[in-house]
Formats: C-alpha cells, sequence, structure tokens
C-alpha cells in the first residue's frame, strides 16, 4: 500500500487553521458551516480542541536520540504515520469528488481512508482507489437485507476493516444546517444559491462532476426522488441507534477487523470487548451529536489506561494539528483520526488538498517527535506530564 510519497507543503497555508480560512473563501457558506459547525451551541465542538491542548508533553533534551519514527502496526498493516483520514458524510457537497481526492492520497501516503456509508462516492471506487485498502464506517441498516449486501460489496472490494457506528441513535440538533436547509429533508433556497453565485470556482467544479449523491446508497434508492422523499428514504433506511443484539450477528458475519467508533464511556467500551469486536474510535461525533458530552480526550485517557490491553483504542474529534495527534498519543491512543482538517484542505486546495494535508501534518508531528526525543509514537505515553 502506498508509494512513500515526498512530502511537499504549500508554504501559503502552513497550518490547518489557514486551510480552513481559505477554505471558507472558496466554498458557499451553506456548505462551509455544514463542515464546521457542532450541534446546539457548538460547547463541545470547541471543548474538544481546547481540552486536547490541556495535555502537556516533556521533553528529554540531554538523551541520546537516533532518529524518530512514525511508522505504526494496526491491524496486521504498517502505516507510514499514526492518523488516518474519518469518515465524513456529504464530502462532494463541499468539495467535488472529494473522497476520492482523500482516498488517493491516503493510499499514496499509507494511511487509513475510511469511507462513509453516506458519502458522494461508492464503496467499489474507493475499493479501486486504494486497491482494497480503505475502511468502511457503517449506518446501521434498518432491514437486514441491506446490511447483508452492503458486507458483499465491501468482501468484493476487499475492505480490510468495518467500522460500525454508535453515536448517531438520532439526528445532532444543527441549528446553522436548518437555517440552511441542509437538515433532513433538504431544501435550496434563493439564499443558497445566491451563495453559489458568490463562489464561481465552486459552481465550475461542481456542474462539472454533476450534483453529488449518495453513491453507495445509489442501488437502494428509488430512482426519481425530490429532496423531501430523500429525507423520508433516509429516515426509513437506517435505524440509528446500536445494540448488543445488532452487533453480534455483524461480529458473526463479518470476517476483517471490526471496529465501533463512538465509544464515549468505559462500560460500552467493556461491552464492546465482550462482543469480541478488534477496535474502539473514541469519538464524539465531531461534536455535533451531543453538546452537554464530555471531550473525547477525557474518556480517551480513561479506556485508555484500563482497556488497552485487551483491544485497539483510537480516538477522533477535535485534532487540528501534529500536536494534537502527540498530545493524544500520548494519553494513551494507539491511532488518531481526523475528519474536518482534511475537508478544510481539499475545499481550500482542492486536488492537492490531500497531499498538502497529510504532508503538513506528518511534518508537525515528526517536529514534535523530535523535539521530545520520542524514537517511536509507542513512546509519546513516557513523555506525558499527568
Amino acid at each position: 500500500m502506498g508509494i512513500n510519497k515526498e512530502i511537499k507543503i504549500d508554504t501559503r497555508y502552513p497550518s490547518i487553521d489557514d486551510l480552513r480560512n481559505r477554505a471558507k473563501q472558496k466554498i458557499p457558506k451553506f456548505a462551509f458551516e455544514y463542515l464546521d459547525g457542532g450541534c446546539n451551541e457548538d460547547v463541545n465542538l470547541h471543548k474538544n480542541t481546547s481540552e486536547i491542548r490541556d495535555v502537556e508533553l516533556s521533553p528529554y533534551y540531554l538523551n541520546k536520540h537516533t532518529n524518530s519514527n512514525m511508522k505504526t502496526e494496526l491491524f496486521g498493516h504498517v502505516y507510514d504515520a499514526p492518523f488516518g483520514i474519518a469518515p465524513v458524510g456529504l464530502q462532494g457537497l463541499m468539495w467535488p469528488n472529494a473522497p476520492e481526492i482523500l482516498a488517493k492520497s491516503a493510499f499514496e501516503h499509507n494511511i487509513p481512508f475510511i469511507l462513509s456509508t453516506v458519502t458522494t462516492s461508492s464503496i467499489e471506487r474507493i475499493g479501486e482507489i486504494t486497491e482494497g485498502n480503505a475502511w468502511f464506517q457503517l449506518y446501521h441498516p434498518a432491514e437486514n437485507r441491506l446490511r447483508d449486501d452492503i458486507f458483499k460489496r465491501l468482501e468484493a472490494a476487499e475492505y480490510p476493516v468495518l467500522v460500525i457506528l454508535c453515536d448517531v441513535p438520532t439526528f445532532g440538533f444543527r441549528p446553522r444546517d436548518i437555517r440552511n436547509g441542509l437538515a433532513m429533508p433538504p431544501k435550496m433556497s434563493v439564499k443558497n444559491i445566491l451563495q453559489i453565485l458568490k463562489r464561481p470556482h465552486w459552481a465550475y467544479e461542481t456542474l462539472k462532476h454533476g450534483q453529488p449523491n449518495f453513491e453507495t446508497l445509489r442501488p437502494y434508492m428509488p430512482k426519481g426522488l425530490d429532496l423531501k422523499q430523500l429525507g423520508k428514504f433516509m429516515d426509513q433506511t437506517f435505524s440509528g441507534r446500536l445494540n448488543e443484539e445488532k452487533i453480534k450477528p455483524i461480529r458473526d458475519m463479518w470476517k476483517g477487523k471490526l471496529v465501533i467508533k463512538g465509544i464515549a464511556n468505559e462500560e460500552d467500551a467493556e461491552k464492546a470487548i465482550k462482543l469480541g469486536l478488534d477496535g474502539i474510535i473514541v469519538s464524539n461525533h465531531g461534536g455535533r451529536q451531543l453538546d452537554a458530552g464530555e471531550s473525547t480526550i477525557k474518556p480517551l485517557t480513561r479506556i485508555a489506561a484500563r482497556y488497552k490491553d485487551q483491544i485497539k483504542v483510537m480516538m477522533d474529534s477535535g485534532l487540528r494539528s501534529g500536536p494534537d495527534i502527540a498530545r493524544t498519543l500520548a494519553s494513551g491512543a494507539e491511532f488518531t483520526f481526523l475528519g474536518r482538517s482534511f475537508m478544510y484542505g481539499v475545499s481550500a486546495l482542492g486536488q492537492r488538498g490531500g497531499d498538502h494535508t497529510i504532508s503538513l501534518l506528518k511534518t508537525e508531528l515528526q517536529q514534535v517527535m523530535e523535539q521530545v526525543c520520542c524514537e517511536s509514537v509507542t513512546d509519546f505515553p513516557n513523555h506525558l506530564i499527568k
């Protein structure tokens, strides 16, 4: 997997914040707010990042140090860095062809890309781009026949890891999306059309690639749905809430690695272990589901301390930089995922966005490792100031 891609950074955008600011200028307001926003008052959205940044590392300047290597083994594969691209819904809304751009960059840099059930590229296309090395995140279907057919498609495309999502028992209450008509069912208002006219590059690229659709779900959708009918279809197709009874048959059917995403406390982590899962991703859906919840770094620290020897413990939500990745690894995560950061990159730079963002994060993380005298990512917990 991958071709050891040379690291190249666009010096105009040397941080994720720079990419975010550029993305805000490049894409319509409704698309940016869908990407950028959390739920309710955005409390947990901001807390995610700020509480990661409360974590401090201790550098050892007088220790002997030869080199720092960020290669990381996970589920039998050695990745070139301890981070991957998290699943994001409706990626083609933010930038045309975004999932394919990011999947290609992930493959070339040898990091994992997770495809969402509700994004805008198909299982087959992403499997082709990544030569069977992508992961897939499943929104649990209401009907077993749809679940089983998706599994057949994943197996045919040789996806090695299935991620089941547990933190969307109901749609998050997102005021921006409601104002912008991006709740279910969505609508295109005059206001949104005016926003599109202000972003001619985005409009041209979208016109060239065609209106984004739920490509993985296309075989199951009745033809000719209008927007209101699409919303009804989505509500009827996905049951949302996972439980042990729904997970058991998935574990029996899925022969690859099985990961659950959205775990936020020790009790659910213990259930995942008892169900025979291979990994958990501690996540709060990027602060998009429960504004009154904890930031991800707090339960990650507790869960990793208690269960790291029994199951792979990973984390997403709130990471925006190489130092954030380092802080999370030091707190006990074995791997990390970022979603918005990569979408800022693609929205800002189009085809070059994935490559730039991965290169930027690799460069930042390498600098932290060398600064604190950390030779391997597994050494990060030794640098944690408790």
